[in-house]
């Protein structure tokens, strides 16, 4: 009878020794995890304050303005979100368009006094590819690769491709610096009666300013979001 009631009860102290064990871990974790959440949550909240602070500070520093959409004759595609604007426009006959990059590069400014370079202020670099064609079927596509500084154009080269579709025609044409100095001139005009010029250049740079503080709010906003997400 004695070893009945031995042998009964080994079950049950079994049972009850892995309760007890589960109990253990459960209190022994339990602590841990509650640590572990406290520190997640402070850590995210630090994250939350200085985006907030950023955010603040951008739309304080320089208060948004209304996205412009029309420059001269073009219009204006500001493409929120993305890193480059498209600008289009009719000539004659003839369909213009621009798509520009925002900020891509930095050198150091020329001298006032010109000469050696400023090297404690830089002018930053966007680039412009330049896109004029005249209907389907109707001689090709020319492509101006451009540069806008602060306040002038720089051609750095020209394509000719049978359609707007295509990369580029197999030979790709000289430097443009390596033509005639009267033929760059006359590309340079070509380019200036329809538009691009130096005062598209000053008005990129200006659009450029707000569209790298909008996209940065923007992208903190975002970040923000996810964070706060639950």
């Amino acid at each position: 009878m004695a070893r009945l009631i031995r042998s009964l009860a080994k079950p049950l102290t079994l049972t009850l020794t892995h309760q007890h064990q589960q109990l253990c871990i459960s209190r022994y974790l339990s602590p841990r995890t509650y640590i572990s959440d406290m520190r997640k949550s402070a850590f995210e909240g630090y994250i939350l304050r200085l985006l907030r602070s950023e955010i603040q500070y951008e739309l304080q520093s320089s208060p948004p303005n209304n996205p412009v959409t029309k420059f001269n004759s073009f219009m204006v595609d500001g493409r929120g979100g993305e890193r480059w604007i498209t600008l289009r426009r009719q000539y004659a006959d003839e369909d213009i368009k621009l798509e520009a990059t925002m900020f891509d590069g930095a050198v150091p400014a020329p001298s006032k006094n010109g000469g050696v370079a400023n090297s404690d202020e830089m002018q930053m670099h966007i680039t412009v590819i330049v896109t004029i064609s005249k209907g389907e079927g109707a001689g090709g596509v020319l492509e101006f690769m451009c540069s806008a500084w602060p306040d002038s154009i720089e051609i750095k080269r020209l394509f000719i491709r049978t359609n707007e579709k295509m990369i580029a025609e197999p030979y790709a044409g000289p430097e443009f610096t390596e033509l005639d100095d009267g033929l760059q001139d006359s590309l340079y005009d070509f380019l200036e009666v329809r538009g691009v010029g130096d005062e598209l250049a000053v008005f990129l740079h200006q659009y450029m300013k707000q569209k790298d503080k909008a996209e940065l709010v923007g992208w903190m906003e975002r970040v923000k979001a996810f964070i706060e997400r639950k």
